[in-house]
């Protein structure tokens, strides 16, 4: 199965829904399709690690399919809950829990939107790397590129969206994990702010760092799914956004970053990709001009990694309280038990300081808008990664290196739970893709998805297809 950028867009879920209500497919047909396609693609990219195919075929042959999206298959990340399958977290340490009875309210959420849950997506354990290659399951591949991570922790679904398997997919970010994997694999990735979406957050200790929504490949899927699952005002705490349907002629003022938080320059390709992107927002006729960061970048790194080691360390100390031992590196991998003893040495007060720094933070973070209404960087500094280079067995030091130089540009929108997103704007000359960042302030999802729909018309991307790619969608 191979592809080019020389086709015509593929269906997104916006209109295979249409063709549903139009008679034209079935739900029945739409969800084998897609079956088959997973049963394709499966040996090629390992992006699933639970198949639900039979529950699937039931629900699609169902009187209930309801909503904007009835009929459509999806794909779950591995770490939210849906009745029938086990939820593993891409770890070993999970490999004997029996199957969810219930799903999680966002699954449900998701389920009353007339979504198809054909199977559950692979993640790197407990989402703590940027890419997806668990020890428990085995690398998940890009199909831009057999040799090149997806991206992380999300990599599972953005895999199989980008290679036609199904038109959106579920993700979850907590670092950038929906932006990454999106940047990795040319697709479309918000990550809302927090609280802003229908669902409880993953647990990360006393920080809350991680969101749900999904990966896509056009804007409208994204926006109209967001609409769907939106928190009311009141539990939200945040404005309502709505139905967001397409561009607005607001002009902007946007800042751009063009170097990580601690100075780190991007690769070529991905400053060539940044500036073709000003000269695009430019030629458009919003204001560019160059910004940089509201914050120390070391600190943010510091304490991030204090923010994710108490949630390592609550993972591991479950495990512990379950088996009544300590669990070793035969049930987590190296860097998930460096992470948790690192966790471990944390305390209240050590906690409680990062948290009065990270309030400092966030009030840098909304200043930094008054000046702007958005700030642009890359979401990588360099183009995917290769299979092995990022990966939890990695010894840590070098390891850690190696995450700092290829991502850092996401964190702080997930420290100060702000939105952002990326969108797939540029391809390397031996056609990797490079998805730049668009943040904003707390709340402004309506603003980021309305820039969207205006880049999607002015450099559309969903022609586009890797070389591994569903063939007959």
């Amino acid at each position: 199965m191979t592809g080019s950028d020389s086709f015509s867009p593929v269906p997104d879920a916006t209109e295979t829904a249409a063709m549903i209500r139009r008679s034209e497919i079935s739900a029945v047909e739409a969800v084998y399709a897609a079956i088959a396609r997973a049963e394709a693609l499966q040996p090629v990219l390992n992006f699933m690690v639970t198949p639900l195919f039979e529950q699937a075929r039931v629900r699609a042959a169902g009187p209930d399919l309801k909503g904007p999206f009835a009929g459509v298959p999806y794909l779950v990340k591995d770490m939210y809950d849906v009745p029938g399958a086990p939820t593993r977290w891409g770890s070993r340490m999970t490999k004997a829990l029996p199957p969810a009875t219930a799903p999680s309210s966002s699954i449900a959420k998701l389920e009353e939107q007339g979504l198809v849950v054909i199977g559950k997506t692979a993640l790197g354990e407990f989402g703590f790397l940027p890419t997806t290659e668990p020890i428990a399951f085995g690398p998940t591949l890009n199909p831009w590129d057999l040799t090149r991570t997806p991206g992380g922790s999300s990599g599972g679904s953005a895999a199989a969206v980008a290679a036609g398997i199904v038109p959106f997919a579920d993700a979850a970010d907590g670092g950038g994990s929906i932006r990454i994997p999106a940047s990795a694999c040319g697709l479309f990735g918000m990550k809302p702010s927090t609280g802003r979406l229908v669902g409880a957050q993953a647990p990360a200790g006393r920080f809350d760092l991680t969101v749900e929504h999904c990966l896509s490949r056009s804007v409208r899927d994204s926006a109209t799914l967001f609409a769907a699952t939106e928190r009311p005002s009141e539990e939200s705490g945040l404005p309502l956004v709505g139905l967001v349907t397409g561009p607005s002629k607001r002009r902007l003022r946007i800042g751009y970053l063009s170097e990580g938080i601690a100075a780190q320059k991007p690769h070529a390709e991905v400053a060539v990709g940044l500036d073709a992107v000003t000269a695009l927002l430019d030629q458009l006729g919003h204001h560019v001009e160059p910004t940089s960061w509201p914050i120390d970048g070391n600190v943010l790194a510091r304490d991030f990694t204090l923010a994710f080691s108490t949630g390592a360390a609550a993972a591991v100390g479950m495990a512990r309280d379950m088996l009544g031992r300590e669990p070793d590196d035969t049930m987590f991998e190296p860097f998930t038990l460096t992470l948790a003893h690192l966790g471990a040495t944390i305390s209240a007060d050590d906690v409680d300081a990062a948290i009065d720094r990270q309030r400092a933070m966030v009030r840098a973070y909304r200043d930094w808008f008054a000046r702007f209404d958005v700030i642009l960087s890359p979401v990588l500094l360099t183009p995917p990664v290769a299979i092995g280079e990022i990966a939890g067995d990695v010894p840590p030091a070098i390891l850690s290196a190696r995450i700092f130089e290829f991502m850092n540009l996401t964190n702080l929108q997930n420290y100060v739970a702000a939105p952002a997103m990326s969108v797939p704007l540029h391809w390397t000359g031996d056609g990797l893709p490079v998805g730049m960042q668009f943040a904003a302030d707390i709340g402004q999802e309506r603003l980021l998805f309305e820039l969207g729909f205006e880049l999607e018309d002015a450099s559309p991307w969903a022609h586009r297809r890797p070389p591994v790619f569903a063939v007959g969608h």
